[in-house]
């Protein structure tokens, strides 16, 4: 299975911008998106249900044009869920959750804690409930999560480490969690494959940031460690515009 994941930082925006164009040359099996910025009945018929897949969407519950989350799929899910157990995370549209017969597929945003000190803890609270939630499902089946889990894991996954220190995507605290993650058996696809520097999925508008790729990686595809032979191929599409992130994509064979 192809898998596909690109915060896309407002669906109308990105829709004209060659959205479509991408999406169906992606021959994707799922593409999970993020920071829609939109409700469904906000688009065409025609964006609502694109040729081929269905869609599920979770857009903010707490304010109109914030957030939200959709999943385009063509291989049916078994079920699908929105949010996570702790009410408290779900009303800004985060986290899709479809189940397939070998392992669960989350689909995330997760929060930006650059706002202030509150925001940073709803943050980290929301990166336990998680690890929590995936922790239980995984006893289950294995786990693949994807997103912009906003947070640069370590000093090569942006161009300016030393100088980001004290800003949040860069915080020892959110790095750590990260550690957690992977301590708890949560593989970085795409550092299997490619150890370079420079590889980075978002940039900031500011600067001419992404002409000059002074970037930050902090869109990831992570699989528990279950599936870690199952990865075929993990990369990042730097080329693709539209938006202030691009797509990284996922391939599993669930064969073996």
């Amino acid at each position: 299975m192809k898998f596909y994941s690109w915060n896309v930082n407002g669906m109308r925006a990105v829709i004209q911008k060659g959205f479509w164009d991408w999406f169906h040359a992606s021959d994707a099996d799922v593409v999970g998106l993020q920071e829609i910025k939109a409700e469904p009945e906000q688009l065409s018929e025609t964006d609502r249900n694109p040729a081929g897949y269905e869609v599920v969407w979770n857009p903010s519950r707490k304010r109109k044009g914030y957030s939200g989350t959709a999943a385009f799929y063509r291989t049916p899910p078994l079920s699908i869920s929105h949010g996570l157990p702790n009410e408290a995370y779900n009303s800004e549209g985060r986290c899709i959750l479809l189940e397939y017969p070998s392992f669960y597929f989350f689909n995330i945003y997760y929060p930006n804690g650059q706002k202030d000190d509150e925001r940073l803890r709803f943050k980290l609270g929301y990166y336990d409930c998680f690890l929590e939630y995936a922790q239980e499902l995984r006893k289950k089946k294995p786990i693949v999560a994807c997103g912009d889990f906003n947070t640069a894991h370590k000093p090569i996954d942006l161009k300016r480490p030393k100088e980001n220190e004290k800003t949040s995507g860069f915080l020892p605290v959110e790095r750590a969690w990260i550690d957690k993650f992977v301590a708890h058996g949560y593989v970085d696809t795409f550092r299997l494959f490619n150890q370079e520097p420079e590889q980075y999925s978002w940039w900031s508008y500011r600067f001419g940031s992404r002409a000059r790729n002074t970037g930050w990686r902090i869109d990831y595809f992570f699989v528990s460690e279950e599936l870690r032979g199952n990865v075929t191929r993990s990369w990042i599409e730097q080329d693709v515009l539209g938006s202030d992130h691009c797509p990284v994509g996922l391939e599993l064979n669930l064969d073996s």
